[in-house]
């Protein structure tokens, strides 16, 4: 499989974004698995529990300036999995990534891709090809101009519409 997003998130110059329209993804997780059971919980006070190398890839990028945003498609009410990412979006936003939240509901009249997916610097798309059970089978990077413009148009409809992350009330 080759290299996770932070590779090109660490030369990314000015933008990074990321769409996930998935409602479940792997629940083997150890994470999740975790806070499912609640014996997990994402707060500013336990940071030394979560913080990892994920979060520093985002800090280091938004610290010289790249703008790192993570836009969710999510079906209400949420799946376990999206509540979790929900609570865990907490440390998403403490290493600098906006994020904000759709309801599919509100989504019905905008052209949506299929799979999730980053674009970096409005040219380089890393896309996510996941199982039907939320495995992650495949990452495939593209370098094609008119489809990362294509994500960038989509991913900016969408997140325009979206609310976010401290003003979205997840439906249970």
């Amino acid at each position: 499989m080759q290299p996770p997003a932070r590779e090109p998130l660490a030369q990314a110059r000015q933008s990074a974004i990321h769409l996930e329209v998935r409602d479940q993804y792997a629940s083997t997780d150890p994470d999740f698995v975790e806070w499912r059971e609640g014996r997990r919980e994402f707060t500013p006070d336990n940071r030394a529990d979560w913080w990892e190398g994920w979060h520093d890839a985002v800090h280091a990028a938004v610290s010289r300036g790249v703008s790192v945003r993570r836009a969710r498609v999510v079906s209400e009410p949420l799946t376990d999995y999206v509540r979790w990412e929900y609570a865990y979006a907490l440390t998403n936003r403490a290493a600098g990534e906006d994020v904000r939240w759709l309801p599919r509901r509100k989504a019905k009249d905008l052209a949506i891709p299929a799979v999730d997916f980053w674009v970096f610097d409005g040219e380089l798309v890393l896309f996510h090809h996941f199982s039907g059970d939320g495995a992650l089978m495949e990452r495939e990077y593209v370098t094609d101009a008119a489809l990362a413009a294509w994500c960038t148009e989509a991913f900016e409809a969408i997140w325009q519409r979206a609310t976010p992350h401290e003003e979205y009330k997840p439906v249970h």
